[in-house]
């Protein structure tokens, strides 16, 4: 097998990384690496699977008190994804940083703590892992609105399918104060 090496991109948000691998293809299929925790020197304690069908969008989301970072790869089909910087004291705050994740172009984002993160599918089907270095803690669970105004994201799409949860979601301000 030939190598198949990944490398780390630097945003203009501390710690929010793109990373670039690639797919060794043979006459049985692909082979993609997904994660190597020396690229972004943080642990993960789980990963967990998300399968969303087209305009689907899922967030934003963050968790209050404990926080989580994410590392968020496409294993099927295409993503907008986005994250806000929610951290008070960062250059950064209240700003967000999108990007097109998918199978094809095999780009990963790793999502520090102190990120809201959404996304939406964009193809008929959308398989995202995700590992997460800190477990759900339901109780400091938050959903902000994927078209607050202040936050000003392009999203490519008018009318996503929400949840329940993200139809009732609130503004960036109920939250956190803008500088």
């Amino acid at each position: 097998m030939n190598f198949i090496s990944m490398k780390k991109i630097n945003t203009k948000f501390k710690d929010l990384v793109v990373i670039n691998s690639e797919k060794f293809h043979d006459n049985r299929g692909y082979f993609r690496e997904l994660f190597k925790e020396n690229i972004i020197n943080k642990k993960l304690n789980f990963f967990v699977v998300s399968n969303s069908k087209k305009n689907v969008l899922r967030g934003l989301h963050i968790q209050l008190k404990k926080s989580q970072a994410k590392y968020v790869s496409v294993i099927k089909g295409e993503i907008f994804d986005v994250a806000v910087d929610c951290r008070p004291n960062s250059k950064t705050f209240g700003k967000h940083f999108h990007i097109i994740l998918s199978d094809k172009n095999c780009k990963s984002l790793f999502i520090p703590e102190g990120f809201a993160h959404g996304f939406l599918g964009m193809k008929k089907e959308n398989i995202v892992v995700y590992g997460c270095n800190n477990y759900r803690h339901k109780s400091s669970e938050a959903s902000i609105k994927w078209d607050d105004k202040d936050l000003d994201i392009k999203w490519p799409i008018d009318s996503p399918i929400l949840s329940k949860k993200d139809r009732h979601s609130k503004e960036f301000k109920f939250y956190f104060s803008k500088r």
